[in-house]
């Protein structure tokens, strides 16, 4: 059962909005934002098309009026037609107001506060708005030039009314406009949610096959899904596959060191039993150095299994730095002396003045070449040296001694774990060879056996080099 600590974050994971919700919330709120422009226009194109539509009325009204302007002894006459009023009638709920202004500027008749356009010396028609008697009105001016004996001069007549019939037919077009968008909008949603919902079905597929899955099934999936989430199933059958590697490894490891640890320990346990039985002293004290010296190699084999433990898990986990093997050949001298029994023969170090550069784990590298010197020091023969060199694009690192060294015919299986050679002692834990070719290995290098000319035995580390920075 899950304590509170643990539940919540997965909780909290449970409840983060699906990709097909945050598509279907993005593609909603871009349809509001074009919704709303939309409806902006459609208000816009309303009152335009309301203005067009009533100024004509006010046009023809005008017009009708300016023919019915007549001069008569020298006098303005005006005559106002009722169809002009019945024409502006049409819009039922809007007042409407008139001014007649002769030659002379005079209103002639009408109001004669009703305002006049700015541009009130243009000939023709001329529509606008103004305020007139605490409300907002549109009105047309229309000027007819007069030209009789002893007059001349332009009567204009003003024709103005309300806009309530306007805003009206505004509102009516924009609420037609908005009922068309918004039911396009929401089919549209309704439509974008399923085409979501349908392309993410793969998805769902993919999650199925992953918990229907027993969980020591580390095979790759074979899943029939579109392009774009190939790359994802792709990634998890790499994931597996390098998962799946690294169980075995770590199942193969668990039984070879339980089965090495178990042999040493037993024939502890039996010299211990023999010791506690023992009352001579002399084979008392034999049967202690044969424990001692099964107790030596249980700590050494000990120690070269946590180190092979701790290069097997750096392998994919620790980023490549880049390292100067010169340091590596150093810091493994250094930890082979702090380990190194008083008497022991340490390594000599043949190092270049030029650094020699490589990508990789220093702690890896370091743990290799020490279990290298170590094998050196116990099965070949003094002089051991660690040496450096650099050459065609490839760095070597490498322990030589002058024993014997390794059968040409062992040498392409010295790697393998718990494997030993006839050159190998019984306290032997035959894992640091396999140590450094893991690690040649995982830096892209290989583990190589030699002959040198003197008469000893050489083991390398080659690696690919890289140009020392300035």
């Amino acid at each position: 059962m899950l304590d509170a600590p643990a539940a919540a974050p997965a909780l909290h994971a449970r409840r983060r909005p699906s990709i097909a919700l945050r598509l279907t919330l993005a593609v909603t709120l871009i349809l509001l934002l074009a919704a709303s422009a939309a409806l902006w226009s459609a208000w816009n194109y309303g009152i335009q098309a309301a203005n067009e539509a009533y100024d004509r009325l006010l046009t023809g009204a005008s017009l009708q009026i300016a023919e019915r302007v007549s001069v008569a002894d020298g006098e303005v006459l005006v005559d106002l037609p009722s169809s002009a009023f019945e024409l502006l009638s049409l819009a039922r709920n809007d007042r409407v107001f008139y001014r007649v202004i002769g030659t002379d500027g005079e209103t002639l008749t009408g109001y004669p506060d009703l305002p006049l356009p700015s541009d009130v010396g243009a000939a023709g028609q001329s529509a606008y708005e103004a305020t007139y008697s605490g409300e907002t009105v549109r009105a047309v001016m229309t000027t007819r030039p007069i030209a009789e004996r002893g007059m001349s001069g332009n009567v204009s007549v003003v024709v103005a009314h309300t806009v309530q019939a306007r805003i009206a037919l505004a509102r009516d077009i924009a609420t037609k406009a908005a009922i068309l968008v918004g039911a396009a909008a929401l089919a549209i949603v309704l439509l974008a949610w399923f085409a979501v919902r349908y392309a993410l079905a793969p998805l769902t597929r993919v999650e199925r096959a992953l918990l229907s899955r027993d969980p020591n099934d580390l095979s790759p999936f074979d899943i029939e899904t579109p392009r774009e989430i190939e790359t994802v199933v792709d990634a998890i059958n790499r994931f597996t596959r390098r998962l799946d590697r690294r169980v075995s490894a770590v199942q193969s490891f668990v039984a070879d060191a339980a089965h090495q640890l178990r042999t040493p320990i037993t024939a502890i346990r039996a010299q211990a039993q023999l010791a506690a039985g023992e009352e001579s002293p002399d084979r008392l004290r034999r049967i202690n150095r044969r424990i001692l010296d099964r107790s030596v190699a249980v700590s050494r084999l000990a120690d070269q299994l946590l180190s092979h433990a701790m290069v097997t898990h750096r392998t994919d986990a620790e980023p490549r730095e880049l390292v100067d093997l010169r340091r590596i050949a150093i810091e493994a001298e250094q930890e082979t002396r702090r380990f190194a029994d008083a008497d022991a023969e340490l390594p000599l170090l043949d190092l270049p003045e030029e650094p020699v550069i490589v990508a990789g784990d220093r702690f890896s590298l370091r743990e290799a070449v020490k279990n290298l010197a170590n094998n050196a020091l116990e099965h070949g023969k003094p002089p051991v040296a660690i040496r450096v060199t650099a050459g065609g694009g490839s760095a070597r690192i490498a322990v030589v001694d002058h024993g014997a060294g390794i059968p040409p015919v062992e040498r392409a299986s010295a790697g393998t774990r718990f494997r030993r050679n006839r050159a190998a002692s019984s306290r032997g834990a035959s894992l640091g060879l396999a140590i450094a070719h893991e690690v040649a290995v995982s830096h892209g290098g290989e583990l190589q056996f030699g002959d040198v000319g003197d008469g000893g035995f050489e083991v390398s580390l080659s690696l690919p080099l890289v140009e020392a920075l300035p």
